[in-house]
């Protein structure tokens, strides 16, 4: 049996990068795997059939994940294409990096809207869900920023710190019915966006983290995977770091 049979996961902003790594990890033990992203072009089309080709049932839905009501309409149209929604991974994210005295409003709302409201929504619209299976695991991405901070990224890091105290919230309020919420705060992880830094920036990073190496969004994944499963069954309103100890 794996970990994962006969679960379905929701994952929001799951075509590329660590959440197509938690969708893929996901399927692989099991999961039916429901995940959306802006538009589902034909790098979402191949992220879908990667995923079947563990045998699941795979569907991308084209959603912007920062507005309330496209959110609850994608559940209902998740629950109605797989009967059930049992883990729910709060991915969407974008940077808009900028100090303080120069950051824009418009910078500001767009990271505080894609990473922390859309987390809002779609816990909003799965809640009652889970809580008539009585059972749930909800899992947002939030980043070791979001406990230090880092000069910057001020949006980003209150987002993430958001994502953290929102998770913290759910798992008090809901953990009655049966429904867990946890948050993972990864640190510098290797994706297409650190790719595209300086490689001296980069070793200048890895010279801070105690592994001396990157994480990669398989590391992430193998996170969320524990916390989706009943492996963690009494473990909820936790914050583990998936930073190689770049964050003690």
């Amino acid at each position: 049996m794996t970990l994962l049979q006969n679960k379905t996961a929701l994952i929001t902003g799951a075509a590329r990068g660590i959440g197509k790594a938690i969708a893929l990890k996901f399927a692989s033990e099991g999961a039916n795997i429901a995940f959306t992203d802006l538009t589902i072009d034909e790098s979402g089309k191949a992220t879908e059939a990667e995923i079947a080709a563990y045998g699941v049932k795979a569907k991308g839905y084209a959603s912007n994940a920062s507005i309330f009501d496209e959110a609850h309409k994608t559940v209902e149209e998740v629950q109605k294409d797989f009967g059930s929604i049992d883990i729910l991974v709060n991915n969407a994210g974008i940077t808009r990096d900028g100090l303080m005295l120069r950051m824009t409003e418009l910078q500001w709302d767009a990271v505080i809207n894609v990473n922390l409201k859309s987390a809002f929504n779609f816990i909003h619209a799965v809640t009652p869900v889970m809580m008539k299976q009585k059972a749930g695991s909800i899992i947002n991405m939030a980043s070791v920023v979001g406990v230090s901070g880092n000069a910057g990224q001020a949006n980003y890091s209150a987002s993430k710190a958001g994502m953290i105290g929102l998770a913290k919230s759910v798992a008090k309020e809901l953990g009655s019915r049966g429904i867990r919420a946890n948050a993972i705060a990864p640190g510098f992880i290797i994706t297409d966006m650190t790719a595209a830094l300086p490689e001296k920036v980069r070793e200048e990073w890895e010279k801070t983290i105690p592994l001396r190496r990157g994480g990669t969004p398989e590391d992430v994944a193998k996170v969320a995977l524990f916390l989706a499963s009943d492996l963690s069954g009494y473990v909820t309103g936790q914050v583990i770091h998936c930073c190689g100890g770049m964050n003690t």
